[in-house]
């Protein structure tokens, strides 16, 4: 089952009382495809949807308000389902229920005290969906009109989230993509089960990327390490091509006969193996004469230190 299904399940065990209902169904149906003085029309995949709806429906107004449903195969094996409320005496009762006019709006007189994560809950059952958070972290309702997409985003703000929003082919959208505000919105509307598994995959995340960062960082410096000891090695054989190894102080031929033997350590490792012990910057500052020098012979080599 996806994450959005999830959420649907957690959003379900919290309508647990008449006002949670109330506001719950009033979202659902505010926020459903098509309200006219006639129809009342939603469609939804969901079989948390399906569990919901027809309960809170009957539970509100009884056996006052019928309800006709199609259920319509798709290719995928998915399932949408179309709940329709038809006549004018059903509609106008919902309609004057729930103060829903022409111009769709949310009406904060169907909100009693402590019930409106309850109505997003019911809003994220109609038009919600949220993103598998191991792939990227995205909430999105999608409402049926600029106006009830604008009151959304003004009633998510007022909870402490700040919605973007985008418009799509047939309806707006109002998104989430900062992982803490996903978080406490979940929270509000119930999900908090959710919201763990949500933090949880993030810290995994985090870890994850992390170590593949220390990794990259890791092979990054093995890589510099590599060929730099490859270029100091190239250094050394030049200076004893030409016999000026024997030349140079005990030092650097101790230092030379190091980094032959050990072309994979770093400086600061071949400086713990001299036998008077030094620091990096000291073993860099050896290994520039030895640079120095294997130019000298190759410059010398070119023909461009004759006179």
């Amino acid at each position: 089952m996806s994450f959005s299904h999830d959420v649907r399940e957690c959003i379900r065990s919290t309508i647990n009382d008449h006002d949670r209902r109330f506001a719950c169904l009033y979202g659902m149906l505010l926020f459903g495809r098509t309200v006219t003085y006639e129809e009342i029309c939603l469609k939804s995949e969901s079989d948390v949807f399906r569990s919901v709806f027809p309960v809170l429906l009957k539970t509100v107004f009884g056996a006052a308000v019928p309800l006709s449903v199609e259920n319509k195969p798709r290719k995928d094996h998915s399932v949408l389902t179309i709940y329709r409320i038809t006549g004018r005496e059903a509609v106008t009762k919902i309609r004057h229920t729930f103060h829903i006019h022409q111009e769709r709006c949310i009406d904060m007189r169907n909100l009693p005290m402590n019930s409106m994560g309850a109505f997003l809950g019911g809003v994220f059952l109609t038009c919600g969906s949220i993103t598998d958070p191991m792939k990227e972290y995205h909430m999105e309702f999608s409402a049926p009109t600029e106006k009830l997409c604008k009151d959304l985003c003004d009633l998510l703000y007022s909870v402490g989230v700040h919605p973007n929003i985008m418009q799509r082919k047939y309806a707006w959208s109002a998104y989430l993509k900062v992982s803490e505000e996903i978080e406490d919105l979940l929270t509000f509307i119930g999900a908090q089960k959710c919201t763990l598994q949500l933090i949880e995959i993030k810290i995994n995340k985090d870890v994850i990327n992390q170590i593949n960062r220390r990794n990259n960082c890791d092979m990054a410096n093995i890589d510099k390490t590599i060929s730099a000891s490859e270029r100091q090695c190239r250094d050394i054989q030049e200076i004893i091509r030409h016999d000026g190894l024997k030349e140079l102080s005990p030092e650097l031929q101790e230092l030379a006969g190091l980094r032959l033997e050990n072309p994979h350590l770093s400086l600061a490792e071949l400086g713990q193996l001299l036998e008077k012990p030094i620091g990096r910057s000291g073993v860099n500052h050896r290994f520039r004469k030895f640079a120095a020098l294997a130019e000298h012979y190759r410059n010398y080599d070119t023909g461009e230190n004759e006179s």
